[in-house]
């Protein structure tokens, strides 16, 4: 099975025009409220389905992918999305165009630029599955044996708390002990998953 990226049909699509909008988990998490669309810095781009319905909702993402596999299959994602919606789906093409990918290291991007421009910093680490089962997508299986777990996750967290933006952002399985047993401050729960929300000063 080869690593492929969609951003054009399939659960992301539909997931763009039923997923609720700005009353998803998610958009609370960030601090998307009316006319208020925080600038995120994405720090485990993955497969970029959380930056793309970040993106959908307003904001500009920028997704920093360490793995080579894994960064171009995003970039091949973006571009195939944009091909099409040249020619179909002009909304579709704001989307990806405020999707800004960079193949780095986090750990080593965040600890090179002290400054960070965006307002919120979101983390979804590789989280080890317990079993491979049927409720597993098999893209995410695949991701986890391109990528392995996110054995830095504490340390990438620990950084991205001493960067100058609003707030962290991280999203967890749901019965999961938070990034460095730091205890968030504030969390959103959902069925499978939650947000921890480290705020630092208030966006607005």
């Amino acid at each position: 099975m080869t690593l492929k990226v969609d951003f054009v049909t399939g659960a992301v699509a539909h997931r763009r025009k039923y997923g609720g909008g700005k009353s998803q988990l998610i958009a609370k998490a960030v601090g998307i409220k009316a006319k208020i669309f925080p600038s995120i810095l994405d720090l485990t781009g993955g497969l970029g389905k959380d930056a793309f319905v970040l993106a959908s909702l307003g904001c500009t993402v920028t997704l920093v992918e360490r793995n080579a596999t894994v960064f171009q299959a995003l970039h091949k994602g973006i571009e195939r999305g944009i091909e099409m919606a040249v020619r179909e789906d002009a909304e579709l093409r704001a989307i990806l165009q405020r999707m800004i990918l960079i193949h780095a290291d986090s750990l080593d991007y965040l600890q090179q630029y002290k400054s960070i421009e965006q307002q919120v910093i979101y983390l979804d680490p590789m989280f080890p599955e317990r079993k491979k089962s049927a409720a597993v997508k098999k893209e995410m299986v695949l991701l986890q044996e391109i990528v392995g777990d996110d054995a830095d996750s504490d340390a990438l967290f620990i950084e991205a708390c001493a960067a100058d933006v609003y707030r962290v952002v991280v999203k967890r399985p749901k019965l999961a002990a938070p990034l460095a047993g730091s205890k968030p401050p504030l969390i959103f729960r959902g069925t499978s998953s939650r947000f921890d929300v480290y705020p630092k000063r208030t966006l607005y």
